[in-house]
């Protein structure tokens, strides 16, 4: 196809718009390798780019049929070199960023850490494509010489091979395998569409010890799968992880105070979060199998809780025994609230990780949705002890908030900075769900199950906001050694619950006699809402030294 009329010349799209934080990101407190512009790696000297130049377009195709936009990046530092290119669907704001490399001094010459190609193969072109275009794109993937890997595609307008010049390679001991994520474009329906596909793309193996660097590139495939071990690109790998560029204690506080975010509840929320302290001064209890008659107070931080161990079910906690105090304890206190804060390395110290550990004392029971009949599900859901999270993501090169993790059930959800809603600045908005405390960035109602018949996650705004900004404590950092010392409470690896001992068959026979559609719903439900087991706490999560799911 040619190029556009004039009338899709002015049109503009998300795209169109560079994403900015609400506020200029604050000056960090001096020190370390934080925040400083580069990161080292052995071998490397990295540059985060997020200023871009606009290759080609595609106006169809892709998430929403927006179709992808595709791009080189621009203001590259002297003596630094392109990976590869970006690109991104066209249905958010410009919001992303890509790493450019320099050989550091030591290993340049003959066996240097970056080389050119030694030519390109075309990989496909939107040539005899009927889409709507700017002009013709060709997407092109580098052929690394031996011992070297290529790190991202290369896109032009015109047939020729791009200049050997473009682009540099890798050399292999500093990549890490790479594994296909979140779909950008095709000119089908979708990313299953076996013909030409664009995917983000992150290292395979992700969590606090794993070295693989998320460089920012795309990947390319045109009718081939996906599996992991033969994509045609690499990801960096980090291979002295020495951690140099992770944030220390102070800046570790400065980023929390400038983005932890205002939580609200539901105007309806009968159970509150509360901190552990409240929790156990208030008359938690201490259970001992084979002792249940002889259950023990628990000390304020928790220090005669059993230490280390497994989820073995010898031990577990309860609200207090008497029938009062057991229900003003199960409402908790958000007065008392505090956020504990998981500081942790990702992508090879190249981001930080904030989990920030949410306790509430009592989990309330599910509500299911048929049709547009709201039927509460009497116990179905409830549990003592409920630990959720959410995570902030940040940038080492320059401390920017980048995405927030917030976690829902068993499960949860990424959301990218232009898609959070703020206020007070940097602070983004998070919402908890009535009852079950799953986290969403929108208020409203979210369904979990199927069509006919769900379970409701009901949001709303309401006097009643958590800033997790005030009074959180940092209580874990591996990576800063004997700088944070964990509570007590944090290394009691047991259930913060009893096992519930409802039947639940014998629950939903109850209310599948009124709405036979829960009978479907009963394979569909979380497993936390069939939760016999009490919950355990933050460091028995997997995503403890993982990635968020």
């Amino acid at each position: 196809m040619g190029n556009q009329s004039s009338s899709n010349k002015v049109e503009t799209l998300p795209i169109d718009t560079t994403f900015k934080l609400p506020a200029n990101i604050p000056v960090w407190p001096q020190g370390g390798g934080f925040a400083t512009g580069t990161i080292n790696i052995e071998g490397l000297k990295l540059f985060e780019i997020s200023t871009f130049n606009k290759v080609w377009r595609t106006l169809e195709g892709g998430p929403g049929n927006a179709g992808a936009t595709f791009f080189e990046p621009a203001g590259v530092p002297e003596g630094f070199f392109t990976l590869g290119h970006y690109s991104q669907p066209n249905n958010t704001p410009l919001f992303g960023s890509i790493l450019v490399a320099k050989d550091e001094p030591s290993t340049s010459g003959d066996n240097g850490a970056l080389k050119k190609p030694v030519d390109y193969t075309l990989v496909w072109s939107s040539k005899s494509q009927k889409i709507k275009q700017d002009k013709v794109g060709y997407v092109w993937l580098p052929t690394a010489p031996d011992g070297y890997k290529a790190l991202g595609n290369v896109v032009t307008t015109t047939p020729e091979k791009p200049s050997l010049d473009k682009i540099r390679c890798v050399r292999s001991d500093l990549t890490d395998q790479c594994e296909t994520h979140s779909w950008i474009w095709g000119p089908g329906k979708s990313s299953d569409d076996n013909g030409f596909n664009v995917f983000e793309v992150r290292p395979s193996n992700r969590g606090i010890h794993a070295p693989g660097v998320l460089v920012g590139t795309f990947l390319a495939l045109n009718g081939e799968t996906t599996t992991t071990s033969s994509l045609p690109i690499s990801c960096l790998k980090n291979t002295n992880m020495n951690f140099s560029s992770m944030p220390s204690l102070t800046q570790l506080q400065a980023l929390l105070q400038a983005y932890s975010p205002l939580m609200y509840l539901h105007p309806d929320e009968k159970f509150q979060p509360a901190s552990t302290k409240w929790y156990f001064t208030n008359g938690a209890l201490l259970f001992k199998k084979g002792e249940e008659s002889k259950p023990v107070p628990i000390d304020p931080t928790g220090s005669n809780l059993p230490q280390g161990g497994e989820n073995d079910g010898a031990f577990w906690l309860d609200l207090p025994a008497d029938k009062a105090n057991r229900e003003r304890v199960k409402k908790g206190d958000f007065k008392s609230f505090q956020a504990y804060v998981h500081a942790k390395p990702m992508f090879g110290g190249t981001f930080t990780d904030l989990a920030m550990w949410v306790f509430y004392p009592f989990n309330g029971p599910a509500t299911a949705k048929v049709g547009l009949i709201d039927v509460p599900l009497g116990k179905i859901g409830e549990h003592i002890g409920d630990w959720e999270h959410l995570t902030l993501r940040v940038s080492n090169f320059n401390g920017e908030l980048r995405r927030v993790y917030l976690s829902q059930h068993s499960n949860g959800q990424w959301v990218e900075a232009p898609q959070l809603e703020f206020q007070s600045g940097n602070k983004s908005v998070a919402y908890s769900s009535l009852n079950g405390h799953a986290i969403y960035p929108k208020a409203g109602v979210v369904m979990q199950g199927l069509d006919e018949a769900g379970i409701k996650n009901e949001t709303a705004k309401s006097d009643m906001v958590v800033d997790m900004g005030v009074g959180f404590e940092i209580v874990s950092g591996e990576y800063l050694g004997s700088a944070i010392v964990e509570p007590p409470w944090l290394n009691y690896l047991r259930q913060w619950g009893p096992k519930i001992s409802y039947d639940l068959a014998k629950e939903l026979d109850k209310l599948k006699k009124v709405f036979p559609a829960l009978q479907a719903l009963q394979d569909n439900l979380p497993n936390e809402l069939l939760g016999e087991e009490g919950p355990t706490g933050p460091k028995l999560k997997r995503n403890w030294s993982g990635d968020e799911v």
